[in-house]
């Protein structure tokens, strides 16, 4: 039934596509909430990496401690043994 001056509630299309605006305003707040988590993570998308290395092993990082100085021969050769092993 037409209400006032033509116009039944339903939009250009009547009841056909009523079931449009629910699914519309799913599609609308997931892409919100996509972009949201997309800037948060620092617009990458890749898991952060620990430390900023950037490539570097557990040996390399134990090859330069020993450089340092801040571990001695006898660590050093210890620790090596361990990683080298496993």
């Amino acid at each position: 039934m037409m209400g006032y001056y033509g116009y039944d509630g339903y939009g250009p299309f009547g009841q056909n596509f009523t079931f449009l605006g629910p699914i519309l305003m799913i599609i609308f707040w997931a892409i919100v909430i996509i972009l949201i988590v997309y800037l948060v993570r620092g617009g990458t998308g890749a898991i952060h990496k620990h430390g900023g290395q950037s490539g570097e092993t557990a040996l390399d990082i134990l090859e330069k401690r020993y450089a340092r100085g801040e571990i001695d021969k006898k660590e050093f050769e210890e620790k090596k043994k361990d990683l080298v092993k496993n």
